[in-house]
């Protein structure tokens, strides 16, 4: 069995709790106030921007050519793709004063951290983030119509190319998996399924527009 199969198994448990969040049902119908959507982008934006030298640092430790190639441009072409998104919402001043939600802090700290983990537990801790988003854009894609305000974000997850990188993302934790150790290999699967119930956590706090409490 793949390792993605074993660790999807044990993480579509949370996956389906994503689905029945009040923030992707309103998402998909387009019923979403337009505060909490921007609160999210917000967000989602910091994220990324380290998301983005995650991936970067992940392409840095990778010994195989192809796979330093395929992360590399999945920091470059596929999270400027991400920031277009913010910009096409947020526009030229949608980030000004806005500070990082705990959760956002929690989520961040917690992939930047792996990069002194091995390079398979930093790369599994950065999987449900390409994996969930895609099955969510395509579950949502095809019940929602373009007269939904949010239709050009759902697009963007649920489209071919977003696809493939996320098929791909999965294909190299499987080779990495593939030649670690079990104890490197249980790891991989703790840190996909923490990322996991971070990705539910985000959306949650989302729609809750969370703030520090002191």
């Amino acid at each position: 069995m793949n390792w993605s199969v074993e660790a999807w198994k044990l993480a579509e448990p949370i996956y389906n709790k994503i689905l029945k969040l009040p923030f992707v049902l309103e998402l998909a119908d387009g019923s979403l106030s337009r505060d909490r959507f921007l609160f999210y982008l917000q967000q989602d934006a910091m994220y990324i921007d380290n998301y983005c030298r995650v991936l970067a640092h992940i392409a840095s430790r990778l010994s195989d050519k192809v796979q330093r190639e395929d992360f590399l441009r999945f920091a470059l072409d596929g999270v400027a793709v991400e920031k277009a998104l913010h910009r096409f919402y947020l526009g030229p001043d949608g980030m000004d004063g806005v500070e990082m939600s705990p959760t956002c802090m929690l989520y961040t700290s917690f992939e930047t951290a792996q990069g002194l983990a091995s390079v398979e537990a930093e790369a599994a801790a950065v999987l449900p983030c390409f994996w969930v988003y895609q099955k969510v854009g395509t579950e949502i894609l095809a019940s929602s119509s373009e007269d939904n305000p949010f239709y050009h974000w759902i697009e963007t997850y649920g489209d071919q190319a977003f696809a493939r990188s996320t098929e791909r993302a999965i294909e190299i934790c499987d080779e990495l998996a593939s030649r670690t150790t079990p104890a490197v290999r249980n790891i991989m699967t703790n840190n996909f399924i923490h990322a996991t119930r971070m990705e539910w956590l985000f959306w949650h706090s989302a729609y809750n527009k969370e703030k520090w409490l002191i």
